[in-house]
């Protein structure tokens, strides 16, 4: 008996220190930066939120209607420029490089990404007509938050979820994830406060986020608002591989239905 109890007393030794590891990695795992490319024939601006000053990209700024754009976590945004250039030529377009990420300074964390997100859209909504919102992948959490705080012509959600916390739990289902987890995006509760229409682009073969998150964040969204395609073998990151992905994000911003 002695032994069995002293086993059990080991394991759950052992079961509470992958928690407390789990609990301490879970900002890198979510948050593992990207590196400050500066590809020659762009330019970006500062913004200051906070203590932080975040690099934002930016393209055809003297257009009208603007595009604001978040990133996934570990995403180059620099690297979508040419494309982003060629498919949007009518419209201004930033893409925010994350607290850490690409030049910017800070901490990343929800609230502070929220709180840049917001300052960013405040910069620019001052020059432009209208300013629509795109997030791929933890910047869908991003893009929601802001459009549930500012007004938003659109806004796309490239491969996204109900909460990261949800995520998390099914890839970590071993451990007490809603309990552990800081930050948890939680798109699903703030979806009834968005107004905008709602474009959603599912990957047929994502393989960060299952298929039941994206479809229930998709439940969450009004019939009136909501619009949904899948990319037909489409993996989490490869869509830019797909020519029919940024089209049909423009043709969602020029008000044709997907």
């Amino acid at each position: 008996m002695k032994i069995i109890v002293g086993l059990a007393g080991v394991l759950a030794a052992v079961y509470c220190a992958f928690c407390a590891l789990l609990y301490f990695m879970q900002d890198r795992l979510l948050y593992p930066g990207a590196t400050d490319s500066n590809p020659e024939k762009f330019n970006s601006i500062r913004v200051q939120s906070g203590a932080a000053d975040l690099k934002i990209w930016v393209l055809h700024p003297e257009a009208g209607p603007a595009l604001l754009y978040f990133g996934g976590n570990g995403e180059d945004l620099g690297a979508e420029l040419p494309d982003f250039d060629t498919a949007f030529p009518g419209r201004a377009v930033y893409c925010m490089n994350y607290r850490s990420y690409g030049g910017s300074t800070g901490v990343p964390s929800e609230a502070a990404l929220i709180a840049d997100a917001q300052a960013t859209y405040d910069r620019i909504a001052k020059t432009h007509t209208s300013v629509a919102l795109m997030g791929r992948s933890l910047g869908t959490g991003v893009a929601v938050a802001l459009a549930t705080t500012r007004p938003v012509e659109k806004l796309i959600l490239v491969t996204p979820f109900d909460s990261v916390a949800n995520v998390a739990a099914e890839r970590y289902s071993w451990a007490p994830v809603h309990w552990l987890i800081k930050d948890s995006f939680d798109s699903v509760k703030r979806m009834p406060h968005v107004r905008a229409p709602v474009l959603v682009i599912v990957a047929e073969h994502d393989e960060s986020i299952p298929l039941a998150h994206t479809k229930a964040l998709l439940a969450s969204i009004p019939d009136a608002q909501r619009h949904s395609v899948m990319i037909r073998g489409g993996t989490h990151n490869d869509l830019g591989d797909y020519q029919q992905y940024l089209a049909i994000v423009r043709e969602f911003l020029q008000g044709s239905p997907p």
